[in-house]
């Protein structure tokens, strides 16, 4: 069953007009309608309360991260799935909240949103390739994995992973900018880039289409997200809307690699929208 077009974008749209103050959980759940249109939010934040409510007798003051780790990744299961990473439903919130499985940025969203039920401040770390969890609030920050057991990352490995993410490249340290805080809204951004991706290998266009109108919501000026609407809108033969973004794209781009070819194509609709008419 289709999303109604236009509805999915204006909810979320409302949704995060509030920027960083959004509610991620209900924002997350919004963007898992991109796979499930009809979803009630409900149950999902329902089982992020029980959760922090279960975990409450089991969290001590002292070592609170590593116990809300124990509990969410031993006890109850939560896991990495690596065997099927790009699977899209593990970047929908509720499917990884039954299924007990997803990937660094869906996991490290329920690691947060139980820590902050909890009092805990936690806050997500957009590492490249994969998304990590920062425990602030107490002497030392403390980094974890919830991708692999919200497991402590010590700066050799981050190194280590830093260099396999570029290719090997020999690097005497990490950028100072790999381990910065990542807001909500840039948290919501990478979640509908990992999505817009999948859609795209896939060739599933009606999804990739609904994901990157997500993605303008957020980064309404990016100049990538609107040429790949205007590709998908191409592709769907929604004509009109194509022109209007490849437009759009020279405008915000003008000097962009790709420009002349996309100057062709709106040339090309232009005919094509005038022979139409």
């Amino acid at each position: 069953m289709a999303t109604v077009p236009g509805r999915l974008r204006d909810d979320f749209a409302a949704l995060v007009a509030a920027g960083e103050r959004t509610d991620l959980a209900r924002a997350a759940l919004a963007i898992a309608r991109i796979v499930h249109p009809t979803l009630d939010p409900g149950p999902a934040l329902h089982e992020l309360d029980s959760l922090a409510s279960a975990a409450r007798s089991r969290v001590s003051h002292e070592v609170a991260a590593a116990d809300l780790a124990a509990y969410l990744f031993g006890q109850c299961g939560f896991r990495g799935n690596q065997e099927e990473y790009y699977d899209p439903r593990n970047s929908c919130l509720n499917d990884v909240l039954e299924r007990r499985m997803g990937i660094p940025i869906t996991l490290s969203i329920v690691f947060m949103e139980v820590a902050t039920r909890l009092g805990l401040t936690v806050e997500g770390v957009g590492f490249p390739g994969h998304f990590l969890v920062r425990v602030t609030g107490g002497r030392d920050p403390l980094l974890l994995d919830p991708f692999f057991g919200g497991r402590p990352i010590d700066e050799r490995e981050l190194l280590a992973r830093y260099r396999a993410f570029r290719g090997g490249v020999e690097v005497a340290a990490l950028p100072p900018n790999a381990l910065a805080t990542t807001g909500t809204i840039g948290i919501l951004t990478r979640m509908l880039r990992n999505l817009l991706r999948i859609y795209l290998q896939r060739g599933e266009h009606p999804r990739a289409l609904e994901a990157t109108n997500l993605l303008l919501v957020l980064v309404p000026d990016s100049a990538d997200e609107i040429r790949v609407r205007g590709l998908l809108y191409e592709q769907l033969e929604c004509f009109t809307a194509a022109l209007d973004d490849f437009r759009r794209y020279l405008d915000v781009a003008p000097e962009a690699p790709d420009a002349e070819q996309i100057r062709e194509r709106v040339a090309k609709l232009g005919r094509s929208a005038a022979t139409i008419h």
